[in-house]
Protein backbone atom coordinates (compact mmCIF):
# COMPACT_ATOMS: atom_id res chain seq x y z
CA UNK A 1 0.00 0.00 0.00
CA UNK A 2 1.36 3.26 -1.17
CA UNK A 3 1.82 6.06 1.90
CA UNK A 4 -0.78 8.34 0.34
CA UNK A 5 -3.36 6.03 1.66
CA UNK A 6 -1.49 4.80 4.68
CA UNK A 7 -4.07 5.63 7.95
CA UNK A 8 -0.97 6.63 9.70
CA UNK A 9 0.77 8.24 7.10
CA UNK A 10 2.28 11.94 7.89
CA UNK A 11 4.40 14.58 6.32
CA UNK A 12 8.00 14.07 6.69
CA UNK A 13 9.44 15.76 9.81
CA UNK A 14 12.43 17.92 9.56
CA UNK A 15 15.21 15.43 10.09
CA UNK A 16 17.32 18.47 11.93
CA UNK A 17 14.63 19.18 14.54
CA UNK A 18 14.72 16.30 16.60
CA UNK A 19 17.74 14.82 17.86
CA UNK A 20 19.42 11.67 16.22
CA UNK A 21 18.16 8.31 18.63
CA UNK A 22 19.74 5.00 19.24
CA UNK A 23 16.82 2.55 19.54
CA UNK A 24 17.40 -0.71 22.23
CA UNK A 25 15.08 -3.46 21.69
CA UNK A 26 13.94 -7.23 20.68
CA UNK A 27 12.42 -7.10 16.55
CA UNK A 28 10.24 -10.10 15.26
CA UNK A 29 10.78 -12.70 15.25
CA UNK A 30 9.39 -14.12 17.11
CA UNK A 31 6.39 -11.82 17.28
CA UNK A 32 5.60 -10.00 20.32
CA UNK A 33 4.03 -7.19 21.75
CA UNK A 34 7.96 -5.60 22.79
CA UNK A 35 9.38 -6.71 19.58
CA UNK A 36 6.52 -5.62 17.09
CA UNK A 37 6.68 -1.89 18.78
CA UNK A 38 10.24 -1.93 18.72
CA UNK A 39 9.66 -2.72 14.38
CA UNK A 40 6.81 0.10 14.39
CA UNK A 41 9.29 2.79 16.30
CA UNK A 42 12.17 2.11 14.41
CA UNK A 43 10.53 1.79 10.61
CA UNK A 44 7.86 5.33 11.59
CA UNK A 45 10.47 7.26 12.82
CA UNK A 46 12.85 6.44 9.87
CA UNK A 47 10.10 7.26 7.64
CA UNK A 48 9.66 10.78 8.77
CA UNK A 49 13.18 11.80 8.68
CA UNK A 50 14.65 11.28 12.49
CA UNK A 51 17.98 9.20 12.07
CA UNK A 52 17.72 6.15 14.05
CA UNK A 53 19.64 3.44 15.48
CA UNK A 54 18.73 0.56 15.78
CA UNK A 55 20.74 -1.83 18.88
CA UNK A 56 18.45 -5.19 18.78
CA UNK A 57 19.18 -6.79 21.36
CA UNK A 58 18.08 -10.60 20.42
CA UNK A 59 19.97 -11.01 17.24
CA UNK A 60 21.47 -14.23 16.54
CA UNK A 61 25.11 -13.93 15.60
CA UNK A 62 25.92 -17.68 16.68
CA UNK A 63 25.34 -20.65 14.25
CA UNK A 64 22.85 -22.63 15.03
CA UNK A 65 24.39 -25.53 17.61
CA UNK A 66 25.05 -22.80 20.11
CA UNK A 67 21.39 -21.99 20.29
CA UNK A 68 21.04 -25.54 22.17
CA UNK A 69 23.78 -23.96 24.95
CA UNK A 70 22.36 -21.46 27.42
CA UNK A 71 25.44 -20.11 28.78
CA UNK A 72 27.50 -20.10 25.35
CA UNK A 73 24.01 -18.53 23.55
CA UNK A 74 24.35 -15.78 25.93
CA UNK A 75 27.54 -14.82 25.90
CA UNK A 76 27.70 -15.12 22.36
CA UNK A 77 24.73 -12.63 21.83
CA UNK A 78 25.82 -10.40 24.86
CA UNK A 79 29.45 -8.85 23.61
CA UNK A 80 28.16 -8.64 20.17
CA UNK A 81 25.45 -5.95 21.98
CA UNK A 82 27.62 -4.39 24.05
CA UNK A 83 30.00 -3.80 21.29
CA UNK A 84 27.01 -2.27 19.18
CA UNK A 85 25.67 -0.44 22.06
CA UNK A 86 29.00 1.44 22.75
CA UNK A 87 29.58 2.77 19.31
CA UNK A 88 25.85 3.37 18.59
CA UNK A 89 25.86 5.51 21.40
CA UNK A 90 28.48 7.46 20.71
CA UNK A 91 26.88 8.60 17.29
CA UNK A 92 23.64 9.75 18.66
CA UNK A 93 22.22 12.13 21.32
CA UNK A 94 19.51 10.16 22.63
CA UNK A 95 19.47 6.00 23.69
CA UNK A 96 15.99 4.69 23.71
CA UNK A 97 15.79 1.49 25.88
CA UNK A 98 12.69 -0.86 26.08
CA UNK A 99 12.77 -2.70 28.60
CA UNK A 100 11.15 -5.62 30.50
CA UNK A 101 11.41 -7.28 33.95
CA UNK A 102 13.59 -10.63 34.82
CA UNK A 103 16.61 -11.49 33.31
CA UNK A 104 16.21 -8.83 30.14
CA UNK A 105 16.60 -6.14 32.47
CA UNK A 106 19.82 -6.82 33.99
CA UNK A 107 21.43 -8.47 30.59
CA UNK A 108 20.32 -5.86 28.16
CA UNK A 109 18.43 -2.86 30.04
CA UNK A 110 20.94 -2.06 32.34
CA UNK A 111 23.89 -2.44 30.37
CA UNK A 112 22.49 -0.03 27.95
CA UNK A 113 21.76 2.62 30.53
CA UNK A 114 25.36 2.18 32.03
CA UNK A 115 26.85 2.12 28.38
CA UNK A 116 24.48 6.05 27.72
CA UNK A 117 25.41 7.54 30.57
CA UNK A 118 29.40 6.55 30.51
CA UNK A 119 28.88 8.21 26.82
CA UNK A 120 27.62 11.08 28.18
CA UNK A 121 24.07 10.47 25.96
CA UNK A 122 20.60 11.26 27.15
CA UNK A 123 19.01 7.94 27.73
CA UNK A 124 15.29 6.78 28.21
CA UNK A 125 14.16 3.60 29.90
CA UNK A 126 10.79 2.63 28.46
CA UNK A 127 9.55 0.10 30.79
CA UNK A 128 6.85 -2.21 29.73
CA UNK A 129 6.60 -5.23 31.84
CA UNK A 130 3.83 -5.91 33.59
CA UNK A 131 4.85 -8.15 36.40
CA UNK A 132 6.87 -4.74 37.01
CA UNK A 133 5.84 -4.40 40.80
CA UNK A 134 6.88 -7.75 41.85
CA UNK A 135 10.01 -7.49 39.98
CA UNK A 136 11.21 -4.15 41.41
CA UNK A 137 10.05 -5.63 45.02
CA UNK A 138 12.16 -8.57 44.98
CA UNK A 139 15.36 -6.66 42.81
CA UNK A 140 18.28 -5.80 44.07
CA UNK A 141 18.39 -2.18 45.45
CA UNK A 142 20.80 -1.23 42.09
CA UNK A 143 18.25 -2.46 39.80
CA UNK A 144 16.14 1.10 41.20
CA UNK A 145 19.33 2.84 41.45
CA UNK A 146 19.83 2.45 37.67
CA UNK A 147 16.51 3.17 36.67
CA UNK A 148 17.33 6.48 38.51
CA UNK A 149 20.42 6.97 36.59
CA UNK A 150 17.62 7.58 33.53
CA UNK A 151 17.23 11.07 31.95
CA UNK A 152 13.82 10.01 31.55
CA UNK A 153 11.26 7.17 32.39
CA UNK A 154 8.57 6.35 30.26
CA UNK A 155 5.69 4.10 30.47
CA UNK A 156 2.72 3.26 28.35
CA UNK A 157 0.29 2.98 30.51
CA UNK A 158 -0.97 4.50 33.78
CA UNK A 159 -0.65 1.45 35.44
CA UNK A 160 2.85 1.12 35.04
CA UNK A 161 3.30 5.00 35.95
CA UNK A 162 1.49 4.37 39.61
CA UNK A 163 4.19 1.27 39.86
CA UNK A 164 7.00 3.49 39.32
CA UNK A 165 5.26 6.34 41.96
CA UNK A 166 5.34 3.69 45.05
CA UNK A 167 8.57 3.20 44.36
CA UNK A 168 9.91 6.89 44.34
CA UNK A 169 10.58 7.10 40.26
CA UNK A 170 8.76 9.54 38.01
CA UNK A 171 7.35 8.51 34.35
CA UNK A 172 5.63 10.26 31.18
CA UNK A 173 3.28 8.46 29.67
CA UNK A 174 3.72 7.41 25.78
CA UNK A 175 1.01 4.84 24.72
CA UNK A 176 1.71 1.96 22.32
CA UNK A 177 1.52 2.44 18.77
CA UNK A 178 -1.19 0.59 16.83
CA UNK A 179 -0.57 0.27 12.96
CA UNK A 180 -4.11 1.71 11.41
CA UNK A 181 -2.52 0.77 7.87
CA UNK A 182 -2.50 -3.24 9.03
CA UNK A 183 -5.43 -3.24 11.11
CA UNK A 184 -8.80 -2.24 9.62
CA UNK A 185 -12.81 -3.24 10.44
CA UNK A 186 -14.26 -5.36 7.90
CA UNK A 187 -17.80 -5.79 7.18
CA UNK A 188 -18.62 -9.49 9.08
CA UNK A 189 -21.23 -11.54 7.51
CA UNK A 190 -24.28 -13.20 10.13
CA UNK A 191 -22.62 -15.92 11.89
CA UNK A 192 -26.31 -17.68 12.94
CA UNK A 193 -24.74 -20.37 15.29
CA UNK A 194 -21.14 -20.34 14.41
CA UNK A 195 -19.66 -17.52 15.74
CA UNK A 196 -15.26 -17.36 15.98
CA UNK A 197 -13.84 -16.16 18.97
CA UNK A 198 -10.19 -15.94 18.61
CA UNK A 199 -7.10 -15.53 21.56
CA UNK A 200 -3.98 -13.90 20.52
CA UNK A 201 -1.47 -14.72 22.82
CA UNK A 202 1.55 -16.60 23.75
CA UNK A 203 0.75 -19.62 25.04
CA UNK A 204 2.38 -19.08 28.70
CA UNK A 205 0.76 -19.41 32.54
CA UNK A 206 0.73 -15.29 33.42
CA UNK A 207 -1.94 -15.39 29.90
CA UNK A 208 -4.19 -17.84 31.53
CA UNK A 209 -5.57 -19.42 28.41
CA UNK A 210 -7.44 -22.72 29.93
CA UNK A 211 -9.68 -19.97 31.35
CA UNK A 212 -10.66 -18.70 27.59
CA UNK A 213 -10.88 -22.59 26.59
CA UNK A 214 -13.50 -22.59 29.97
CA UNK A 215 -15.42 -20.16 28.94
CA UNK A 216 -15.65 -21.15 25.36
CA UNK A 217 -17.06 -24.50 26.50
CA UNK A 218 -19.84 -22.38 27.65
CA UNK A 219 -20.38 -20.26 24.97
CA UNK A 220 -20.95 -23.57 22.94
CA UNK A 221 -23.79 -24.12 25.13
CA UNK A 222 -25.43 -20.86 23.57
CA UNK A 223 -23.87 -21.31 20.17
CA UNK A 224 -23.39 -25.13 19.52
CA UNK A 225 -21.44 -24.88 16.69
CA UNK A 226 -18.74 -21.53 17.91
CA UNK A 227 -14.99 -22.21 17.23
CA UNK A 228 -12.18 -20.63 18.80
CA UNK A 229 -8.97 -20.08 17.35
CA UNK A 230 -5.60 -19.45 19.73
CA UNK A 231 -2.59 -18.18 18.10
CA UNK A 232 -0.08 -18.11 19.62
CA UNK A 233 3.10 -20.37 20.55
CA UNK A 234 4.93 -21.38 23.79
CA UNK A 235 5.01 -24.08 26.73
CA UNK A 236 1.77 -24.52 27.64
CA UNK A 237 0.66 -26.53 24.23
CA UNK A 238 0.31 -29.27 25.69
CA UNK A 239 -1.72 -28.39 28.96
CA UNK A 240 -3.70 -26.37 26.71
CA UNK A 241 -4.80 -29.63 24.65
CA UNK A 242 -5.56 -31.51 27.83
CA UNK A 243 -8.08 -29.41 28.88
CA UNK A 244 -9.79 -29.24 25.06
CA UNK A 245 -9.89 -32.87 25.17
CA UNK A 246 -11.11 -32.95 28.62
CA UNK A 247 -13.68 -30.61 27.94
CA UNK A 248 -14.81 -32.52 24.64
CA UNK A 249 -13.36 -29.53 22.40
CA UNK A 250 -11.27 -31.02 19.89
CA UNK A 251 -13.21 -30.72 16.70
CA UNK A 252 -13.91 -26.63 17.48
CA UNK A 253 -10.60 -25.35 19.26
CA UNK A 254 -7.71 -24.83 16.75
CA UNK A 255 -3.97 -24.10 17.96
CA UNK A 256 -2.65 -22.17 14.95
CA UNK A 257 0.93 -21.58 16.22
CA UNK A 258 2.77 -18.07 16.26
CA UNK A 259 1.54 -16.47 13.29
CA UNK A 260 3.56 -14.21 11.39
CA UNK A 261 3.10 -10.52 11.57
CA UNK A 262 0.97 -10.17 8.14
CA UNK A 263 -1.31 -13.16 9.20
CA UNK A 264 -2.55 -11.52 12.42
CA UNK A 265 -4.92 -8.94 10.54
CA UNK A 266 -7.05 -11.82 8.66
CA UNK A 267 -7.68 -13.60 11.88
CA UNK A 268 -9.01 -10.62 13.18
CA UNK A 269 -10.76 -9.77 9.94
CA UNK A 270 -12.36 -13.43 10.83
CA UNK A 271 -13.45 -13.09 14.25
CA UNK A 272 -16.55 -12.04 15.93
CA UNK A 273 -14.96 -11.96 19.26
CA UNK A 274 -11.68 -11.76 21.56
CA UNK A 275 -10.86 -13.25 24.18
CA UNK A 276 -7.94 -11.75 26.85
CA UNK A 277 -7.84 -13.85 29.71
CA UNK A 278 -4.48 -12.77 30.89
CA UNK A 279 -3.71 -12.84 34.67
CA UNK A 280 -0.46 -10.10 34.52
CA UNK A 281 -0.58 -7.56 31.62
CA UNK A 282 0.37 -3.77 30.82
CA UNK A 283 -0.88 -2.14 27.85
CA UNK A 284 -1.46 -5.65 25.62
CA UNK A 285 -1.18 -4.42 22.08
CA UNK A 286 -3.45 -7.32 20.95
CA UNK A 287 -6.34 -5.64 22.45
CA UNK A 288 -5.33 -2.43 20.47
CA UNK A 289 -5.10 -4.69 17.27
CA UNK A 290 -8.59 -6.16 18.28
CA UNK A 291 -9.89 -2.40 18.82
CA UNK A 292 -8.42 -0.83 15.38
CA UNK A 293 -9.66 -4.46 13.60
CA UNK A 294 -13.67 -3.46 14.56
CA UNK A 295 -14.04 -6.76 16.91
CA UNK A 296 -15.56 -6.80 20.05
CA UNK A 297 -12.99 -7.59 23.32
CA UNK A 298 -14.07 -9.27 26.43
CA UNK A 299 -11.09 -9.40 28.63
CA UNK A 300 -9.55 -9.54 32.31
CA UNK A 301 -8.74 -6.48 34.65
CA UNK A 302 -5.61 -7.40 34.59
CA UNK A 303 -2.52 -4.98 35.10
CA UNK A 304 -3.15 -1.26 33.29
CA UNK A 305 -6.12 -2.85 30.78
CA UNK A 306 -8.69 -0.92 33.16
CA UNK A 307 -6.58 2.05 32.00
CA UNK A 308 -7.34 1.41 28.08
CA UNK A 309 -10.76 0.43 28.13
CA UNK A 310 -13.61 1.83 29.35
CA UNK A 311 -15.66 -1.23 30.68
CA UNK A 312 -19.42 -1.43 28.97
CA UNK A 313 -18.76 1.33 26.47
CA UNK A 314 -15.26 0.22 24.68
CA UNK A 315 -14.87 -3.74 25.99
CA UNK A 316 -16.29 -5.74 28.91
CA UNK A 317 -14.09 -6.45 31.74
CA UNK A 318 -14.68 -9.74 33.81
CA UNK A 319 -12.39 -10.84 36.81
CA UNK A 320 -8.93 -12.78 36.60
CA UNK A 321 -9.58 -16.76 36.18
CA UNK A 322 -13.28 -16.22 36.21
CA UNK A 323 -14.37 -18.19 33.47
CA UNK A 324 -18.10 -17.99 34.03
CA UNK A 325 -17.45 -14.31 33.97
CA UNK A 326 -16.12 -14.37 30.89
CA UNK A 327 -18.66 -16.78 29.10
CA UNK A 328 -21.17 -15.07 30.57
CA UNK A 329 -19.99 -11.30 28.42
CA UNK A 330 -18.75 -13.70 25.53
CA UNK A 331 -22.69 -14.86 25.27
CA UNK A 332 -23.74 -11.02 25.32
CA UNK A 333 -21.86 -10.24 22.96
CA UNK A 334 -22.75 -12.69 20.21
CA UNK A 335 -26.51 -12.87 21.14
CA UNK A 336 -26.42 -9.03 20.82
CA UNK A 337 -25.94 -7.14 17.66
CA UNK A 338 -26.60 -3.55 18.99
CA UNK A 339 -24.04 -4.31 22.20
CA UNK A 340 -21.51 -5.98 19.71
CA UNK A 341 -21.79 -2.62 17.28
CA UNK A 342 -21.14 -0.62 19.99
CA UNK A 343 -18.06 -2.09 21.45
CA UNK A 344 -17.16 -2.09 17.69
CA UNK A 345 -17.30 1.71 17.18
CA UNK A 346 -16.26 2.82 20.75
CA UNK A 347 -12.72 0.35 20.34
CA UNK A 348 -12.55 2.08 16.34
CA UNK A 349 -12.79 5.62 18.31
CA UNK A 350 -10.26 4.18 21.05
CA UNK A 351 -7.76 3.29 18.49
CA UNK A 352 -7.74 6.22 16.90
CA UNK A 353 -5.57 7.75 20.55
CA UNK A 354 -2.63 4.90 19.78
CA UNK A 355 -2.01 5.83 16.08
CA UNK A 356 1.16 6.75 14.64
CA UNK A 357 0.45 10.80 14.39
CA UNK A 358 -1.05 11.22 17.95
CA UNK A 359 2.09 8.52 19.59
CA UNK A 360 4.54 10.67 17.32
CA UNK A 361 4.46 13.83 18.57
CA UNK A 362 4.71 12.35 22.66
CA UNK A 363 7.94 10.34 21.46
CA UNK A 364 9.51 13.43 19.64
CA UNK A 365 8.83 15.73 22.68
CA UNK A 366 10.43 13.36 25.25
CA UNK A 367 12.99 12.90 22.54
CA UNK A 368 14.10 16.91 22.35
CA UNK A 369 13.30 17.17 26.59
CA UNK A 370 16.19 14.21 26.97
CA UNK A 371 18.64 15.73 24.34
CA UNK A 372 18.98 19.05 26.13
CA UNK A 373 19.95 17.49 29.64
CA UNK A 374 23.14 16.32 28.74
Amino acid sequence: MSEAHDANAVSPIMAEAVPAVCIVGPMPPPSGGMANQCEQLVRLLRRDGVKVELVCNNARPYPPWVGSVPVVRAACRLFPYLAQLWLSAGRVEVVHVLANSGWAWHLFAAPAIWIARARGVGVIVNYRGGNADAFFARAPAHVLATLRKASARVTPSGFLQRVFARYGLDATIVPNIVDLARFRPVTRPPFGHAPHLVVTRNLEAIYDIPTAIRAFAVVREAFPNARLTVAGSGPELGRLQAVVGELGLDGSVHFSGRLDNSEIPALYAAADCMLNPSTVDNMPISILEAFASGVPVVTTRAGGIPDMVEDGVSALLVPVGDASSMARQAVRVLADPVLAGSLRAAGLEAAAAFAWPAVREQWLEVYRFVATLK
